[in-house]
């Protein structure tokens, strides 16, 4: 494991038991407890993440906005202070090479990327900015990056900074003190309940990792690994790079339209994309399983013994409690509520086309 890249927190994980895994060519905690007990904790009180495994870059320059703009999907220009939007980045075809969230900073852009694309992502880069006034730093390894998430994070996260969380929007940020030191907090996750991630120096994420621990134990704060990040992200349909996500699938098919502006400015692949359908010819739905084994990435889905997609993402839901997955099927015969059976190693298994997302928080 001596070359895979480890957060500032990796000794804390390891000391603690965390099991660890390689994800995205860091060593990652995958679980500490059971996956079920911290996904509860998520939903019923608050679970702490280490992230630091998501690429950061600095975007600065005179021309950061407009080449920003070239780059991703979504409408950078239009992005208020300390705003922050969900976009792609697309390659000339429109397919999806990452998909990311952008932030206006101070005279400066936030770009947080997927662990396993941040080398392809910067190069790429690298590769566009040609005729633009811009500086790319990847603060990755320099900064530390924790995600505390669920219906308690307010509260916890207030009791050790100095802003009113209670009156941030979701989707902004702001620079903040947390424990006397300046970082910078958003309000955004990957989970599907409310919460906060914020950034700070190594020295001091450790620091604000090991507070919250502390302080958060009697409300019901438990340390989250990899395993229930995922089972947490399917519930809430949030679309994983590598599944649901790819250079051969476009932010249309995937259910993304949202985070595309082709009327807005003009970006790396919009050509391509207005050139596509309008309906494209596959959907991602989801999937309730009637019984109890779960469907894994690639198990075909059949209706009357016919191909019609394949499952991009399964697993057995604690909130829900029988398994879900995400699928993409041909549009024709992505009708909801309609059954249909799953290949699961060579049994089939009756499952429900479902909309997405599995659950939503109230």
């Amino acid at each position: 494991m001596s070359d895979l890249l480890q957060t500032p927190l990796h000794d804390w994980h390891a000391a603690q038991g965390g099991r660890m895994v390689e994800f995205g060519g860091w060593h990652m905690p995958v679980q500490y407890r059971s996956i079920t007990e911290e996904h509860h904790a998520v939903r019923r009180a608050a679970g702490l993440f280490d992230i630091a495994h998501m690429g950061r870059l600095r975007i600065s320059g005179r021309d950061s906005e407009r080449f920003l703009d070239q780059l991703l999907t979504n409408d950078v220009a239009s992005l208020k202070d300390c705003q922050v939007r969900y976009s792609l980045i697309c390659n000339e075809a429109g397919g999806v090479l990452d998909d990311v969230l952008v932030t206006k900073c101070d005279g400066w852009h936030l770009l947080v990327v997927n662990a396993s694309n941040r080398l392809k992502i910067v190069e790429w880069i690298e590769r566009q900015r040609s005729g633009f006034d811009v500086t790319i730093e990847d603060k990755t390894v320099e900064w530390s990056m924790l995600a505390l998430q669920g219906p308690r994070s307010v509260e916890l996260l207030s009791s050790v900074i100095d802003v009113d969380l209670a009156v941030m929007k979701y989707y902004f940020s702001c620079e903040a003190d947390v424990l006397g030191v300046r970082g910078i907090v958003s309000r955004t996750g990957y989970t599907g309940e409310d919460g906060f991630e914020v950034i700070a120096s190594r020295e001091h994420g450790i620091m604000l990792w090991k507070a919250l621990i502390g302080r958060g134990a009697s409300a019901g704060l438990l340390p989250c690994g990899l395993g229930c990040r995922d089972t947490l992200r399917i519930e809430a349909a949030m679309p994983l790079y590598g599944h649901e996500l790819s250079e051969s699938i476009d932010p249309i098919s995937a259910g993304l339209s949202f985070a595309v502006k082709p009327q807005a400015k003009d970006f790396i692949g919009k050509a391509a994309l207005l050139a596509k359908p309008q309906s494209p010819a596959k959907q991602r739905v989801g999937l309730m399983l009637a019984g109890r084994r779960i469907a894994r990435e690639g198990a075909q889905v059949l209706a009357g013994q016919v191909d019609i997609g394949e499952v991009t993402s399964g697993t057995f839901s604690p909130t829900l409690e029988k398994p879900i997955a995400m699928a993409y099927l041909q549009r024709a015969a992505a009708i909801y509520d309609s059954n249909v059976e799953v290949d699961i190693r060579g049994q089939c298994e009756r499952a429900t086309i479902v909309k997405l997302p599995f659950y939503r928080r109230k």
